[in-house]
């Protein structure tokens, strides 16, 4: 399954990956000799940012290799462990970020606004660039979104520093600064906690969002000679694909030509309405007899 993987995904993070290290570059030379905290906490994010997309463009490459024995999934898991660990290094940067902030807010420095503002608009250019462009064609897995998150993050960064240099420079009001990196934390914050539910969710094979078990079971109750489901478990192989087993109590008198026909129907049914491609349907007919085959 794991051959599926595009390499449009890696494509994509390679070109956000060298984009986002120049203007790395560029913050923190003009961050340290300003002394601007929004504009170093954002290129502080931007430095995670290269990280986490580095870390994003091996859990892509593992996922690409294909199953073995050992591992009949291959590694698809792998896009997940790096979207779980470029989360929760993003949630700790953050937190950071939110405690100089706070003790800056009584004692703001002085921050020449201009080459502030300058920086902060060559930010915002390169990283909401980096982030449509992984969105258009990065795919829709999990580790794509934390590594959108970290780039939309840091769009949000850039934002702020260009609105606290333009009330620096028209108010002269310091605190501008440590205010607008609060504002950016707290919208990092609330994307980035989703994200990590539902990383979380997929290690822990929670039904995947939008499947009802008890819808799923009454799906699969609509197939002709299925009479009843139990044993019914949905769980996220990865964030783009989802398995199910299940046992089909069939009715009396199915032989194993019918048994056989209705677990492929179920397996429609289950593509069809639900995108699940890897269902393991176990029938249960007790008095399933082999197919009469008389004067064919």
């Amino acid at each position: 399954m794991s051959g599926d993987h595009s390499h449009a995904p890696r494509t994509a993070i390679v070109v956000a990956v060298v984009a986002n290290s120049v203007l790395l570059v560029v913050q923190v030379v003009v961050g340290l000799s300003l002394g601007s905290l929004s504009l170093l906490a954002d290129s502080l994010h931007n430095a995670s940012d290269v990280v986490a997309l580095l870390v994003a463009l091996a859990g892509a490459a593992l996922a690409a290799r294909p199953a073995t024995a050992r591992r009949t999934y291959g590694l698809a898991r792998a896009e997940v462990l790096a979207a779980l660990l470029n989360g929760s290094v993003l949630l700790a940067l953050t937190a950071w970020v939110v405690v100089e902030a706070v003790s800056r807010l009584g004692h703001p420095s002085q921050v020449d606004p201009v080459p502030l503002g300058l920086v902060g608009m060559l930010g915002l250019a390169v990283n909401a660039g980096s982030a449509w462009y992984l969105a258009r064609r990065g795919g829709s897995s999990l580790n794509v979104r934390a590594a959108f998150w970290h780039l939309a993050a840091d769009a949000l960064g850039s934002l702020g520093v260009v609105v606290a240099a333009g009330v620096i420079w028209s108010t002269g009001a310091e605190w501008a600064d440590p205010v607008a990196s609060l504002l950016i934390s707290v919208l990092v914050v609330v994307g980035v906690v989703q994200l990590l539910r539902e990383t979380v969710g997929v290690l822990l094979e929670q039904v995947p969002a939008g499947i009802d078990p008890t819808e799923v079971a009454g799906t699969l109750e609509e197939v002709d000679r299925v009479e009843s489901v139990h044993h019914l478990h949905v769980w996220a192989i990865d964030s783009e694909h989802t398995a199910l087993t299940a046992h089909l109590v069939l009715a009396d008198g199915t032989d194993l030509h019918g048994a056989q026909t209705a677990a492929d129907s179920a397996r429609t049914l289950l593509r069809e309405r639900y995108g699940i491609d890897h269902a393991t349907l176990e029938p249960e007919c007790y008095d399933c007899g082999a197919v009469d085959h008389g004067g064919s």
